[in-house]
């Protein structure tokens, strides 16, 4: 699939690591200005793509700064000791995106429709991230070195509140004044098999609602006015994607039989453009998304281990064994 079918179906790339595989797939070579590295681990594959100059922004349609996608099959499974892991990487991989002294103050932001499954990550995270501000505020004594005042928030989604949700955070920003926001939010990816097994994290905000076609206000440093990193998981793919991979393997196919050469002279991408659009016509700007039955599960394991993570990193006090009896 080249990135024309993307735009033709309206579809906005979560992933930096997906843009840079269609840019690169497109072109062979390496994306000057954006430079990427790996780290392996047993349970996971942690990749970090850097962008540094204007030219790797604008053609990988992503702000510069830092991109650190965790990828884990055993997510799905219910290995405790394989989440205790991803939780610690987690933990380390976040914290090398921020710098805070031990007392400041971060908010927890969980994006989404907790109404709706494959969109409820992120009011999950909130409800089991360890909030400390009010302990802080109304029980100074109960707090131990090395535990900063973390506050949550949970904002719903427009169609719940009827309010943009940069509107609700930035009125709690200007009122709490964090140093720090992590946001939380559910993704869309171009591959089934990164639903619920690829966790991402980004220091340059985050657009909430745009994997799945919603223009809405961007949470960032710029309208926010603290930094903002972001956490999210793929949770849907959109159908049109599945729709291409498909056709775009028995376009393989008939190209490897001798015996249909004639046939792949006459077919290509652009041939089945319009039975896609056709097909997707009656879904708005062809968003149909797609995921998993065990989405609830998946939602479930994933919120435990980035609400762990998180609570590690802010509160480097807490120890990476006994994280569990604080997530409640």
């Amino acid at each position: 699939m080249d990135s024309n079918f993307f735009k033709n179906n309206n579809i906005h790339l979560d992933l930096a690591v997906e843009a840079r595989e269609v840019v690169r797939g497109q072109t062979g070579q390496e994306i000057p200005g954006c430079i990427m590295e790996k780290e392996t681990y047993d349970n996971a594959t942690v990749t970090i793509v850097r962008i540094v100059e204007k030219y790797a922004e604008e053609i990988m349609g992503k702000p510069q700064g830092n991109y650190i996608t965790i990828e884990a099959p055993g997510i799905r499974g219910n290995n405790k000791q394989t989440h205790q892991e991803l939780v610690e990487i987690l933990s380390k991989q976040l914290a090398s995106l921020f710098n805070l002294p031990e007392h400041a103050n971060a908010l927890v932001v969980g994006l989404g429709n907790w109404n709706a499954t494959p969109d409820a990550l992120g009011p999950k995270v909130v409800g089991m991230t360890l909030v400390t501000r009010h302990m802080y505020n109304y029980a100074p004594e109960e707090i131990h070195g090395g535990m900063r005042s973390v506050s949550a928030l949970s904002p719903g989604v427009l169609g719940l509140t009827g309010i943009e949700t940069a509107e609700i955070i930035k009125g709690v920003v200007e009122h709490v004044k964090p140093e720090l926001v992590i946001a939380v939010d559910a993704l869309a990816s171009r591959s089934v098999e990164r639903i619920g097994t690829t966790i991402q994290l980004a220091d340059t905000g985050i657009a909430p609602g745009s994997g799945v076609g919603n223009k809405r206000t961007g949470l960032n440093k710029e309208t926010l006015g603290v930094p903002v990193i972001a956490i999210g998981v793929p949770t849907v793919v959109p159908a049109a994607i599945i729709a291409g991979e498909t056709l775009d393997r028995l376009v393989a196919q008939v190209k490897d039989n001798p015996t249909l050469q004639g046939v792949y002279q006459s077919i290509n991408s652009d041939t089945f453009q319009p039975i896609v659009n056709a097909i997707l016509q009656p879904y708005t700007s062809g968003q149909l998304m797609v995921t998993p039955k065990e989405i609830d599960s998946l939602i479930e394991n994933t919120a435990k281990i980035i609400a762990g993570g998180v609570s590690l990193a802010l509160h480097p006090a807490i120890n990476a064994e006994d994280y569990s009896q604080y997530i409640h």
